[in-house]
């Protein structure tokens, strides 16, 4: 057969129900010792009952069990306090409880707020938080040339398109970030049309009025940032070049060595395009709007909960009104890139790369017939002076993490 199920709250509903049957019965007379025999509990346990139920009216909801909060509570966050968190929660939804409890010590200096684990459970107990699903993440061993670390502010800017999108509209959207290696300083958000050169320099141009140069700046080696000719140079890698700058390039699929810039995109992803905007001025706005609170008001665990523009100040080296001219030692053979990417040796034409078109190379002898091809301190490539077909030097760009930089610069 079957069993029965009953619950706590059944069996004293039961108990008390029993004892005013017998009550009316045994004309105001019960043997209290004798019922709570029957249900298995101590007269103590009966007595309460019971007058639990005379308390409330003979009303059976009075069985239900009660709550245990103490009735004070000396160390409990004060009311107008879990307000505060539950209010800039709603305002600053990815924020986590430690950016909420730092950006509210910052904007009431004067008043005592709990700690984060304590803000967690205000925003568990109100809704406003969501379990995250924690991943296992392998180690992976660092290859290639470790980069270098960022000291102060302008030594390195990370640079790179986020992964595109669709706005509402079903407009491609092409997000290219630039962000401050030392402290995160977010220098650029743009929504542009395509990732090409001519938007990548555009956008660069501009934050280099507005911030001065960087000794450095750090990409992947997708387009426009690198190409598939001698070294990895395109008209980008080289216009940098011209302005003094050194390029740092990671290890092809090893995002993790430009990381600032990946966890960068993940907040900006989750603030601003998820869901995106109706279009892509829309978009700018969002991102525009998400620019300044990272910088200016979101607290950053790394910097101390303190914002990016708490640190960053504009570079010292301004940027200037005319490219250098990047000349050859005086040793070498002095060959100029024409409009076709091409370089004349004696009476035939040597193919080297669109992205040098214009510019001054070098050409050294090497071990038998071989010359050797300089751009500045770089060495691109080598070709053989006696057969037509080149032999220029596979691009390092496929093996693993290098430096681009220029060196015997002269002013144009």
């Amino acid at each position: 057969m079957p069993w029965k199920a009953s619950s706590v709250v059944t069996e004293r509903t039961k108990f008390v129900l029993e004892w005013q049957r017998r009550l009316e019965d045994g004309h105001g007379r019960v043997d209290i010792a004798e019922l709570c025999r029957v249900f298995g509990v101590s007269r103590q346990t009966g007595y309460v009952w019971i007058r639990r139920f005379r308390e409330a009216s003979h009303d059976v909801r009075a069985m239900e069990d009660r709550s245990r909060r103490p009735r004070t509570s000396p160390t409990a966050v004060p009311r107008e306090v879990e307000d505060l968190v539950v209010d800039l929660r709603k305002h600053r939804p990815k924020w986590g409880p430690r950016k909420l409890r730092a950006w509210l010590i910052d904007r009431y200096p004067g008043r005592q707020f709990p700690s984060a684990s304590s803000v967690a459970t205000i925003l568990k107990r109100n809704g406003l938080a969501t379990a995250r699903r924690r991943r296992r993440r392998p180690h992976v061993p660092r290859l290639g040339v470790p980069l270098g670390a960022a000291s102060a502010p302008n030594e390195i800017w990370c640079i790179d398109f986020k992964g595109h999108f669709r706005t509402l509209d079903r407009e491609w959207c092409y997000p290219l970030t630039i962000v401050d290696a030392f402290c995160r300083f977010c220098i650029r958000c743009e929504s542009v049309i395509e990732p090409s050169y001519y938007w990548a320099e555009r956008v660069l141009d501009s934050a280099f009025r507005e911030f001065g140069l960087p000794a450095a700046i750090r990409s992947d080696n997708g387009a426009p940032f690198a190409a598939n000719g001698p070294f990895g140079l395109s008209r980008l890698a080289v216009w940098l070049l011209r302005l003094g700058i050194r390029l740092e390039r990671i290890t092809p699929g090893r995002p993790q060595e430009n990381g600032r810039l990946e966890r960068f995109h993940r907040t900006l992803h989750e603030a601003t395009a998820s869901p995106p905007a109706a279009h892509r001025r829309a978009q700018q706005r969002a991102f525009d709007h998400f620019r300044r609170e990272y910088n200016e008001e979101r607290p950053h665990e790394a910097l101390g909960m303190k914002p990016p523009a708490a640190f960053y100040v504009p570079s010292s080296r301004r940027y200037p009104c005319r490219l250098v001219d990047v000349q050859p030692g005086p040793w070498a053979h002095r060959l100029v890139v024409d409009e076709h990417g091409t370089i004349r040796w004696g009476r035939r034409r040597i193919f080297v790369s669109h992205a040098l078109v214009g510019q001054m190379l070098g050409a050294t002898p090497d071990a038998g017939s071989r010359w050797i091809l300089h751009f500045g301190g770089i060495e691109i490539g080598s070709f053989d002076g006696t057969n037509i077909r080149p032999e220029l030097r596979a691009s390092p760009r496929s093996r693993r993490a290098h430096y681009l930089e220029v060196s015997g610069m002269s002013l144009d």
